[in-house]
């Protein structure tokens, strides 16, 4: 949810905790035995979760709640099951996860819940496993996805206010819950289902920009009928501006002191304390060292938690990945992006295996509450597959004429503003703006860029543009290829009139003269020649293109309103805007990925320059198994397997393994592409083993 750079011991003040908390009455025994406590046992319902004092009531009954996240388009279908078992074998009762908008409706009015995003049937696994759930449906969810989970669609409002009553919002909302809340609705604890709680919005006190709007979120879940306990999720600094009345506060563990506990019971009464996101680590960035938990700060925590009869959420329980483009980003001092890998330093690993913290945590709270033995799922071991080496390549200019035909435009849209998708604009990968200039010199994107520029002249590589470099100098010496760009080389006498006829009237540059002594190449009768590029002598301009990636827009913060990508303003040549661009949108759906790039495919030879799509072949004779993918010696980009976006890759590190779900894959062939921004690597290598960081 946030990065804990820094990990003190007192960080949830448990110790300040208890004189506050002395008057609470204790009605549970050393050993808590809640096994009666389950979906499957409570066929007769009387009431759901409920406050009663100091203690959470579940049918009348004492319920501590213990609980874990798992995201669930953050893992693959077939393996909800597998995960939920392995959190109710380690001794966790609930389940909480989070809805995330931007995937449900990546269009307006287009909605999914299907495949990967059908939570009902996650929501039914659960119960079926024996877990509760808590529901957190935004409609902002933080869970430091991109935008925090809000589509980028609602930012082709140039007024629009995320997070607040401003119509525009509140009107997508009602739209969106009137599809989400009846899904759901119906899987509620006095229906018969395991939903005891839903968290309204997400951490909103540090947000806090319009004091109407969470009672608007209560009404809007109200009235679409949901029924169970609601509850608020605020840091200790905040938790008195995210609070509503009549709705439970619960904590996030951040800027926790003892006032922290006296604002709460200050405004709330006597009340269970609940943890909301008890974190154990943090997501990863790139460039960054990778984050690791401390077990002893944690296992000290959850120990004095369980001691004052706090209830708690392990976020994360199973981190899982960011597929695609689904990360966002962090912006306190700088900007940076989150990896692929979401493992988050969870009790399971990235690809769902048993970690240590896992088992000692088991053991932990084998002692404290009565645990019912479950067949915990065995260990499923991972392939180490033959290395795949790219036989085929696309270069992105090749591929260029066969695309949609690019947006005309005098100045540079943002992404958000692009008129495509069915007038949606584009959400995620890249876009390409191009110009013709006719002159050299610096150019400067004064911030515009956002977040990672390629700059190419005439399909030269020049540098990146990014949130740290605002800069490039542009040269056109040497930019002309006659050659590469199958132009004609004219060989003409060295002489002064020439010199004046070519370069005075008509204004038209000579190539450079050859390296070596001038007179290198002589004519029959032992004049100097001098060659002129023809491509080169009869234009004065030449093609800047800027490839911009969205590297994933902040997840949390007060200006999450201005996250829009691409090209965002002006870029400056010699202080002078430039003007009249194609742009090309490069979204790279799996529908571009699998019917949009054109068959033209050509031999891979040894070197070759990106962007460009490389294409390679994974044979498999058996039943597919999980894997990690290592690209050594490539640079950058996105990797695509059988069609799907596996996620972004970057020599930068710290992740250096990604990890590939058996069930991506299948018998026979499997087609990888790799979308390479810079230069290619060798092969493509199967590990068994996941390397996340330095």
């Amino acid at each position: 949810m946030w990065a804990f750079l820094v990990r003190p011991e007192c960080i949830l003040c448990l110790s300040s905790a208890l004189s506050v908390m002395a008057q609470l009455t204790d009605n549970f025994s050393p050993r808590i035995n809640q096994t009666h406590l389950t979906p499957s046992h409570l066929k007769h319902r009387t009431e759901g979760l409920k406050v009663k004092g100091s203690n959470f009531t579940l049918d009348g009954f004492p319920f501590l709640i213990v609980a874990g996240t798992i995201h669930y388009f953050r893992v693959p279908r077939e393996y909800w099951r597998d995960r939920l078992l392995k959190l109710k074998a380690g001794g966790f009762n609930t389940i909480t996860t989070h809805v995330p908008w931007n995937l449900h409706e990546p269009m307006k009015g287009q909605f999914y819940f299907t495949r990967n995003l059908d939570l009902k049937t996650f929501i039914v696994t659960a119960s079926e496993v024996g877990l509760w759930v808590i529901l957190c449906p935004g409609p902002y969810v933080g869970g430091d996805l991109d935008l925090g989970g809000l589509p980028s669609w609602l930012l082709r409002d140039p007024r629009m206010k995320l997070r607040t009553t401003y119509k525009g919002f509140t009107k997508a909302v009602n739209l969106y819950f009137d599809q989400l809340i009846p899904r759901i609705a119906s899987l509620q604890y006095h229906k018969g289902g395991p939903i005891i709680a839903v968290q309204m919005e997400n951490e909103y006190g540090s947000y806090y920009k319009d004091k109407k709007y969470m009672q608007y979120i209560k009404r809007a879940l109200v009235e679409r009928k949901i029924q169970v306990l609601l509850m608020t999720a605020d840091d200790g600094q905040e938790v008195t501006k995210g609070h509503l009345k009549n709705v439970l506060a619960t904590l996030h563990m951040k800027n926790i002191n003892k006032e922290t506990y006296q604002k709460l019971f200050s405004f709330q009464g006597l009340s269970p304390v609940l943890m909301t996101v008890y974190t154990a680590s943090s997501f990863d960035t790139w460039g960054l060292t990778r984050r690791t938990l401390d077990l002893h700060v944690l296992m000290k925590d959850v120990r004095e938690m369980f001691k004052l009869r706090f209830s708690l959420n392990f976020y994360m329980f199973h981190g899982g990945t960011n597929f695609g483009f689904m990360g966002g980003a962090m912006s306190s001092k700088n900007y940076v992006s989150m990896v692929t890998s979401y493992d988050y330093g969870a009790l399971l690993t990235e690809d769902g295996d048993y970690t240590p913290e896992y088992l000692t945590f088991q053991e932990y709270f084998s002692s404290v509450l009565v645990v019912p033995t479950h067949l915990q799922p065995e260990h499923k071991p991972k392939a180490i597959y033959k290395s795949v080496i790219a036989s085929h390549y696309l270069s992105l200019w090749d591929i260029l004429p066969y695309l949609e035909k690019p947006i005309q435009s005098v100045k540079p849209i943002c992404m958000e503003k692009l008129p495509v998708n069915q007038g949606n604009g584009q959400s995620t990968g890249y876009t390409l703006y191009e110009t013709s200039i006719s002159t050299g010199g610096i150019l400067t994107s004064r911030d515009n860029v956002q977040d990672r520029a390629q700059v190419f002249l005439d399909e030269k590589y020049i540098g990146i543009l990014d949130h740290s470099t605002d800069h490039l100098t542009l040269s056109l010496k040497n930019v002309c290829n006659p050659i590469a760009n199958g132009l004609i080389i004219l060989v003409v006498a060295w002489t002064v009139d020439l010199i004046v006829d070519v370069a005075g009237p008509f204004g038209l540059p000579l190539a450079e003269e050859p390296t070596g002594t001038k007179g290198t190449w002589k004519d029959g009768k032992g004049c100097p020649l001098w060659p002129i590029c023809l491509g080169q002598s009869y234009r004065n301009y030449w093609t800047l293109s800027i490839l911009v990636e969205n590297q994933g827009r902040i997840a949390y913060g007060q200006n999450i309103n201005k996250e829009r990508k691409g090209l965002t303003g002006n870029i400056y040549l010699n202080n002078s805007p430039l003007r009249g661009f194609k742009i090309f949108s490069l979204e790279m759906k799996a529908k571009f990925i699998q019917r949009d790039l054109p068959n033209l495919w050509k031999p891979f030879p040894n070197h070759v320059l990106g962007p460009a799509f490389f294409l390679g072949f994974l044979r498999i004779g058996h039943t597919p198994r999980d894997t990690f993918i290592k690209l050594e010696g490539w640079t950058k980009g996105v990797i695509f397997i059988n069609g799907q976006n596996l996620g972004r890759y970057w020599e930068l590190g710290p992740q250096e393994t990604f990890y590939l779900p058996g069930p991506w894959l299948h018998p026979g062939k499997n087609e990888i592409i790799v979308f390479e921004e810079l230069k290619a690597g060798p092969d493509i290598q199967f590990t068994n083993i996941s390397q996340l960081g330095y």
